[in-house]
């Protein structure tokens, strides 16, 4: 069958325009629709678990065919564990306090009348993510209760898991009388490319690009609308003289729990080379027994033959496997020059017992997020606080850091004058 590529484009359009339409009139409905609208998302994706893995069993076979990587295989598997955490993550955003209205005090003030700023929906977020099918239910829900309308286009690998989850979630925000549009998905059939969705800036106001960092390259590089771009592996661990073995092992081993995406995974490890510990040995051995794979720079791979050599454009990507890396340095300085030179820049830390030393890593390093003897372990659904966290961002000019609800709003300035001139 052949395919007009005008259609595809023109259903791309149309999609975007629903979803642009939507907006206007998600923007005015009342905190307390949009949570019941979310508990109902949550209902309709927890009623569907059998659809919904059997949909995923069909993605999985056909991936397999096709040899996709087994990275992409880990990130694509649905279990009724990951299912589960989306519809609890649903649930916990439908209890939140409305995020938006929030009225607050502006920094100036005119003569004779009141000024002041509100909370505001973004618009219309388009989400694009590579396998990973829950997250997209989990990112329609941070759009919903902030007031966003949102564009789904998953990767073709998941396109089965990625509809069933889809269509669960149009029909529950349908039946709670939120706008059609609310929730739009580019399936696989009239989404050959993401190039038509990224030039619809008429309509869409963000992009948000998930998966390996070829993919949210490609979208930064065709897109024609704001990106926020998230980032994921690569960060860095600074192992000061004064940091001990068990922090050092407990940092990595943690922060690579948060699978299938271990966003804030250390990969990286730089050691001040005058306090070469003698115990590195057995500190590997633990690794490796937790299924890591050890590697280090020239000089660390001279010294310990056994471990393999990491190659020089390995310093600058992700592993996002457990993998880590560990290099030489001369000092802090030295290790803050190289993160920042080489890290993703979203999430890097140090172990260190000095306070002057801690606080010139958090000031020097050019990340968005800095940990000092802690693990940087990602979590979408923290046990404390009221947040939810669709991703990490590593980029200036936008929302930096952790993508909350807040991360999808903006500032409208509002002006009430008495009407005196």
């Amino acid at each position: 069958m052949m395919v007009n590529a005008f259609d595809e484009g023109l259903k791309t359009m149309n999609s975007a325009e629903r979803a642009y339409k939507a907006s206007l009139k998600l923007g005015m409905t009342k905190g307390a629709d949009r949570s019941r609208a979310l508990m109902a998302m949550a209902e309709a994706l927890n009623q569907s678990f059998d659809d919904i893995l059997e949909a995923n069993t069909l993605d999985l076979e056909a991936s397999r065919e096709m040899a996709v990587p087994e990275l992409i295989l880990d990130w694509l598997k649905l279990t009724p564990t990951r299912l589960e955490s989306a519809v609890q993550i649903l649930r916990k955003l439908g209890e939140l306090s409305d995020p938006l209205r929030r009225v607050r005090i502006a920094d100036y003030q005119l003569e004779d009348s009141q000024t002041y700023s509100q909370l505001m929906p973004l618009g219309v977020i388009t989400f694009i993510h590579e396998a990973f099918p829950d997250l997209a239910a989990i990112a329609a829900g941070l759009c919903i209760k902030s007031g966003n309308s949102i564009i789904l286009k998953g990767s073709t690998e998941a396109s089965h898991s990625n509809v069933a989850i889809a269509n669960a979630l149009i029909n529950a925000v349908i039946e709670e009388g939120l706008p059609v549009g609310s929730i739009e998905i580019i399936d696989a059939e009239h989404g050959r490319s993401i190039r038509d969705l990224l030039a619809q800036e008429q309509y869409i106001n963000l992009v948000i690009p998930y998966g390996r960092s070829s993919l949210v390259q490609q979208v930064v590089r065709l897109s024609t609308v704001p990106v926020l771009k998230s980032a994921m592996g690569n960060c860095y661990l600074y192992w000061s003289p004064n940091g001990t073995m068990d922090m050092i092992r407990h940092m990595i081993i943690d922060s690579h729990c948060s699978e299938p995406d271990p966003v804030n995974a250390i990969e990286k490890v730089l050691i001040n080379r005058q306090a070469l510990p003698s115990s590195l040995i057995s500190l590997w051995k633990s690794l490796q027994e937790k299924g890591f794979e050890i590697r280090g720079d020239a000089e660390m791979h001279e010294a310990f033959p056994q471990i393999q050599l990491a190659k020089d454009n390995e310093w600058g990507c992700p592993y996002l496997k457990k993998t880590v890396a560990f290099k030489l340095v001369d000092n802090l300085e030295s290790a803050i020059s190289w993160i920042n030179q080489y890290s993703s820049g979203h999430a890097d830390c140090i172990a260190t017992d000095s306070y002057q030393e801690s606080r010139q890593f958090a000031l020097g390093v050019n990340s968005a997020s800095t940990y000092i003897n802690a693990s940087p372990r990602f979590c979408r659904n923290p046990l404390r606080g009221d947040a939810i966290f669709l991703g990490m961002s590593n980029q200036k000019g936008l929302r930096r850091g952790l993508m909350s609800l807040e991360t999808l709003t903006t500032v409208k300035h509002i002006v009430q004058a008495n009407g005196r001139f």
